[in-house]
């Protein structure tokens, strides 16, 4: 499995060579990024890592950190917690090889470790973020992503947008197509995934009492899936839904009309635990659910907890066995 090792400033090499270090890696993982780097991160936290630089996923070796080595950064050129073009644009490349390397074949999937958008856009300025670029690399034209625990899997009708264009974003067609992602991401593992869609309003609209579009595009377009076969409900209110599906295990997934609806939710229920998905892709894409934290970079506080689960959750998607267990 593909590990891109994000943004070099950030906690991205920490986070890798900490895990290895922790022996919780696995050999199954071959991080893309450069040798020097994560051989100054090690150095830096006082971390013994056999590190194996590799030109090709067929050439890692038991018992190291296998590294893809672009050799694009130079030790000199990486200050930690600094925001840096240089870093930036090698954080891209990692991730456009990696994707590559999934799509011809050579590793399972990719888990992807934290950019730094502003970084990035230094050197492109028209990027958007991890998902759209992974998906245009792909060539996918329906994706949405998927934010993950153990218990729950949330999708979003809209992601990385201003709040006035997720409502314009609320469409039969989009909605439709969110919630058969959702429903194809889960069946990979589950007989018959249980999906709870989201209303836009509060108390989804109140029977058209807080705007109509719950009734008039959101609740058809439910229905018209549930008529297709799919075990789909809602729309619900998103106040409540969560509960309903952590706490009483009613719900397998619930699909969300923009992107704090899902998240913060979430993000307050498991943090730490969280996993990225990307959905729609003809590759596995996964990815830590936190940032490049600047503010802590290379100082051994990083959890690198969510990594584990990042890889744990591509090897479920794939159909194998994860690391670990």
């Amino acid at each position: 499995m593909a590990v891109t090792m994000g943004d070099a400033s950030g906690v991205g090499p920490e986070i890798a060579v900490r895990r290895f270090a922790e022996g919780l890696l696995g050999n199954d993982a071959l991080v893309y990024g450069d040798t020097s780097v994560l051989m100054r991160a090690a150095d830096v936290l006082g971390l013994s890592v056999s590190i194996h630089s590799i030109d090709r996923p067929g050439e890692a070796v038991e018992g190291v950190l296998n590294v893809r080595d672009l050799r694009l950064l130079s030790v000199g050129q990486v200050t930690p917690g600094v925001l840096s073009q240089e870093a930036g644009a090698a954080a891209l490349a990692y991730v456009d090889c990696a994707i590559r390397d999934a799509l011809a074949g050579n590793v399972a999937g990719v888990v992807t470790l934290p950019m730094n958008k502003e970084a990035t856009r230094m050197s492109r300025p028209d990027f958007q973020g991890h998902t759209e670029f992974i998906a245009g690399l792909c060539g996918a034209r329906d994706f949405a992503m998927m934010l993950t625990v153990p218990e729950l899997a949330v999708t979003h009708v809209s992601a990385h947008v201003s709040l006035r264009e997720a409502i314009e974003r609320v469409e039969p067609v989009r909605i439709r197509k969110v919630i058969d992602l959702t429903h194809a991401a889960l069946s990979r593992f589950m007989e018959r995934p249980r999906v709870a869609v989201c209303g836009l309003n509060p108390h989804a609209g109140e029977h058209g009492l807080f705007g109509s579009e719950d009734e008039e595009v959101i609740r058809p377009t439910i229905e018209a899936a549930a008529a297709d076969g799919l075990h789909v409900s809602g729309p619900h209110p998103a106040d409540t839904i969560f509960r309903q599906a952590i706490h009483l295990d009613r719900y397998d997934a619930v699909v969300c009309m923009y992107h704090d609806q899902g998240h913060a939710p979430m993000k307050l229920y498991g943090f730490e635990r969280g996993v990225n998905v990307t959905v729609g892709l003809p590759i596995v894409r996964t990815s830590v659910d936190h940032g490049t934290a600047f503010d802590i970079a290379w100082q051994g506080k990083a959890f690198t907890d969510s990594l584990g689960h990042a890889l744990d959750y591509a090897w479920k998607l794939a159909g194998s066995t994860p690391i670990g267990s």
